[in-house]
C-alpha cells in the first residue's frame, strides 16, 4: 500500500492484548476531498457491528464522534511530530496529556522503503519519550506503544518463509524496537498486502492471492503454503525468530483488496479475497509456522474510498474501501453483522444532481489538454487500465475528467468552464459500471495548497496522458 504521511508510533489498548482477544477491525482514513461526516461514519460502523477501528491521525471531530460509541479506537500521531517527540520529553508529555488521557493513538509504517530512511533516526527516541510520558500519566499499564511496519521491512530472497529476515538496513533499529516491544509486552504490527505482491510479482498467481482452493501450493521444507497471506505472515514470523523474538505476538494492522484503478482490482475479486481472508481468520487454523495461532487482531484496509490518497504506488490506492466514499457497500462480507448484508450509510446529503460533461458542439481540438488539467487535481483513477471507466469511449472519458473536477470543486459554475468546452447537465452520464459521482455536501473546504496541486499535477499527468491521447485518436 502506498505510504501515508503519518507517524510511526502507536498506542494500543492493553486489555485486548492481555486477554489474547482475536478480532476484526477496520481502518478509517480521511484523505478525501469530501469526507463522509464523522457521525455518519460512526453510525455506519455501529450498524455493521464493527467494534474496532484504526485511525491514521487524531482528528478531534473524528475522536469526538467515536467517544461513547463503545468502539475500540487506535488513533494516530502525525509524521510531522516525530522529530519533536524524539527530541523533547515535554512535547511527548504534552501530546499524552492532550490525547491519551482520553484516547488511544497509533502511527504507521516509518520504515517504508519509499521514505528513504527519513523517519528511521527518530523512531526509538520518540517511542522512548512517549513511554516516559505514559509512565508520568500513570497510563503505562493501560496503553502500549507499538510501531506498525509495512511488509517491506522483511524479506526472503528465495520467496520461502523459512528464509525470512529483516532488511539489513533496519537491523540495529529493529533490534532496539523488538527489545522495546518485548519489554513492554507489546505486539508487532504489520501491514500485509497480497494485492500489491500480486501487482509487483508475476510469479504469484491470482488464485494463490485469493485463498482459492485450486491454487498451486508452495513447499517449504515439510510445510505447505496455499496462499500469499500465510507466506508473508510466516516470513515475518521467521524474521522475528531470527532476531531472537520467536514468541512475539503479531497484529495485522492493514490488509485488504482494492476495487478499481488497476487490473484485478474489482469489487467481485475484492469480495472473493475478503471472504477467503475472513474464513481463514475465523477458522483459527493459524499458519504453517504458527498453527492455531492466527493474528491477535486484524484491521481491514479500508472502510471507505479516499480520493486524495497518494497514487505513487498505483491508481488503485484510492479504491481500498469496502464502502464507497459515500458509505455504500461495494460487496458483502461479515464485518461483525453476521449473515445480514452490510448496512449502507443512511441520510447522506449530496450536492445537487448535476454533472459536468464535454460540450460536443464546441471545437474539441484542445479538449485532451483540458482533461489533463482537470485530472491533475481531481480523481481520474477509474479511467486507468483495468479501471471501471477505462472502456468508455472518447469523449466520454473527457466528460468523466471534467465531472470529477467539477464535483471536487463543489459544482461551482466556473469549475465546468474549461475554456467553454464544459457543459452542466442534469442527465446522469454514468455508463454501465462507470459511475459519474455526485459529491457529498460538506462544510469542509476542498481547497488544496498550491505545492500539493503542482506535485499532483506532475504525477497524475504521467499516469493519464497516454490513455487520454489514445482515446482522442
Amino acid at each position: 500500500m502506498a505510504p501515508r504521511l503519518f507517524l510511526v508510533l502507536v498506542l494500543f489498548a492493553v486489555s485486548s492484548l492481555e486477554l489474547g482477544v482475536q478480532g476484526i477491525g477496520v481502518n478509517w482514513g480521511t484523505s478525501a476531498s469530501h469526507p463522509l461526516p464523522p457521525p455518519k461514519v460512526v453510525e455506519l460502523l455501529k450498524s455493521n457491528n464493527v467494534s474496532k477501528v484504526k485511525l491514521f491521525d487524531a482528528d478531534p471531530l473524528v475522536l469526538e464522534s467515536l467517544s461513547g460509541s463503545g468502539i475500540n479506537v487506535i488513533a494516530g500521531i502525525p509524521n510531522s511530530m516525530l522529530k519533536s517527540l524524539s527530541s523533547s520529553k515535554k512535547a511527548a508529555e504534552s501530546w499524552v496529556h492532550d490525547n491519551l488521557t482520553r484516547y488511544i493513538a497509533v502511527g504507521d509504517e516509518p520504515f517504508l522503503q519509499s521514505y528513504g530512511g527519513q523517519f528511521q533516526p527518530f523512531v526509538i527516541g520518540a517511542m522512548t519519550n512517549i513511554q516516559i510520558a505514559l509512565i508520568g500519566a500513570k497510563l503505562e499499564n493501560k496503553v502500549k506503544v507499538v510501531v506498525p511496519c509495512n511488509s517491506d521491512a522483511y524479506l526472503s530472497e528465495s520467496g520461502l518463509p523459512s528464509k525470512g529476515h529483516f532488511r539489513p538496513d533496519l537491523n540495529k533499529t529493529m533490534t532496539q524496537l523488538l527489545t522495546f516491544l518485548s519489554k513492554n509486552r507489546s505486539p508487532f504490527f504489520v501491514n500485509i498486502s497480497p494485492f500489491v505482491s500480486l501487482h509487483q510479482n508475476k510469479n504469484i498467481s491470482l488464485d494463490f492471492a485469493l485463498f482459492e482452493e485450486g491454487a498451486h501450493a508452495r513447499k517449504d521444507n515439510h510445510k505447505e503454503y496455499k496462499n500469499s497471506f500465510d507466506v508473508s505472515f510466516d516470513t515475518l514470523a521467521t524474521a522475528l525468530s531470527q532476531a531472537g523474538f520467536s514468541n512475539m505476538d503479531i497484529v495485522v494492522g492493514q490488509i485488504g483488496w482494492p476495487t478499481d484503478g488497476a487490473i484485478n482490482a474489482s469489487s467481485s475479486i475484492a469480495e472473493t479475497f475478503m471472504k477467503g481472508l475472513l474464513d481463514h481468520l475465523h477458522g483459527k487454523v493459524g499458519t504453517p509456522l504458527r498453527p492455531q495461532k492466527p493474528p491477535m487482531e486484524t484491521y481491514i484496509f479500508s472502510l471507505l474510498d479516499e480520493d486524495q490518497r497518494s497514487i505513487t504506488a498505483g491508481n488503485f490506492e484510492r479504491h481500498w474501501g469496502v464502502f464507497t466514499f459515500d458509505g455504500q457497500a461495494k460487496y458483502h462480507i461479515d464485518l461483525g453483522q453476521g449473515s445480514r448484508n452490510l448496512v449502507n450509510a443512511q441520510g447522506v446529503e449530496y450536492l445537487p444532481s448535476r454533472w459536468c460533461v464535454v460540450n460536443n458542439n464546441k471545437d474539441m481540438s484542445n479538449v485532451t489538454a483540458s482533461s489533463l488539467q482537470a485530472c491533475a487535481v481531481a480523481d481520474c483513477t477509474a479511467l486507468s487500465p483495468g479501471g471501471s471507466c477505462f472502456n468508455i469511449s472518447w469523449p466520454g472519458n473527457i466528460s468523466y475528467a471534467f465531472n470529477s473536477y467539477y464535483q471536487q470543486h463543489d459544482q461551482s459554475a466556473d469549475s465546468c468552464d474549461f475554456g467553454g468546452l464544459g457543459l452542466i447537465t442534469t442527465v446522469d452520464p454514468s455508463v454501465g459500471s462507470c459511475r459519474f459521482a455526485v459529491e457529498i455536501l460538506t462544510s469542509i473546504s476542498t481547497s488544496l495548497p498550491s505545492t500539493i496541486l503542482i506535485r499532483t499535477a506532475l504525477l497524475t499527468a504521467l499516469y493519464i496522458s497516454l490513455w487520454l491521447v489514445e482515446f482522442a485518436w
